[in-house]
């Protein structure tokens, strides 16, 4: 089936602090309580390796300042989000998700391409994943975000980074309304990264699961997201043109 077109993300410019608040999950109709069930089945019959965990939806953007962003969110899980293509019952559930920009120390970008147990099978993009709910007594906050995208780095790319060394770099709103987090690491040669990421897939194989990334390339600009072979993510081609305009200066005050 051929992919439909896909509406590039648009970045949210001068967002240098993200602030995070939680509110009550929207009151669903019983038909659509009823529409998200039948819709969430036929997602897993066809593909099974879909699980319905925790996750965190938007519920609004708001500017507070020239630099600051407030996300409201709110609780919920995988299922909700089948609501938003019925042609009845749609809810706006735009998800919340981080992503970890891996540049090497000659200046490209670590991509990797989702496997066929994923969500969205085929497609190329930054490491990263959806944001799960913290606990009821905790907070999710920038420092919950920072953690939560090293770990997506460490288990699709095997590649470890402190949390504190994640720096917030770009913040987007893309197909759905969806916002990205988007953070960056420290560079590593690309070398290492290869090794880290193979030794990732051999472990995860040898212990019968199913790598979520069957691939990784590294990347220097928007024509090598185009050769790719396949479908991207709607935020990567702005954010690799945005690290690739920042590649200048970046060697000029030296690596990171």
């Amino acid at each position: 089936m051929p992919n439909p077109p896909q509406t590039p993300a648009v970045e949210l410019p001068e967002v240098r602090r993200l602030l995070l608040m939680e509110t009550d999950p929207p009151r669903l109709t019983d038909e659509q309580t009823a529409a998200m069930t039948r819709g969430w089945e036929e997602a897993v019959a066809a593909n099974p390796a879909l699980f319905d965990g925790p996750t965190v939806v938007c519920a609004g953007l708001e500017r507070k300042d020239s630099d600051t962003l407030l996300l409201t969110w709110y609780r919920a899980t995988y299922r909700l989000y089948v609501l938003r293509l019925d042609p009845v019952h749609a809810v706006p559930a735009p998800s919340v998700f981080v992503t970890v920009a891996q540049p090497t120390d000659d200046g490209r970008l670590l991509v990797g391409r989702m496997a066929s147990s994923t969500a969205a099978p085929g497609r190329w993009q930054l490491p990263g994943g959806t944001i799960e709910p913290p606990e009821t007594d905790a907070t999710l906050d920038m420092e919950a975000l920072r953690r939560h995208a090293a770990r997506e780095l460490a288990e699709e790319a095997g590649h470890h980074v402190a949390a504190g060394d994640m720096e917030l770099w770009r913040v987007t709103q893309g197909d759905k309304g969806n916002v990205g987090v988007h953070f960056r690491a420290p560079a590593c040669p690309a070398e290492a990264l290869h090794e880290q990421y193979t030794a990732l897939v051999g472990a995860e194989r040898a212990q019968g699961r199913t790598p979520e990334l069957d691939r990784i390339a590294f990347i220097r600009s928007v024509a090598d997201v185009a050769g790719l072979g396949g479908p991207s993510a709607d935020f990567l081609p702005m954010l690799v043109a945005r690290h690739a305009a920042s590649r200048p200066a970046d060697h000029e005050g030296g690596s990171r």
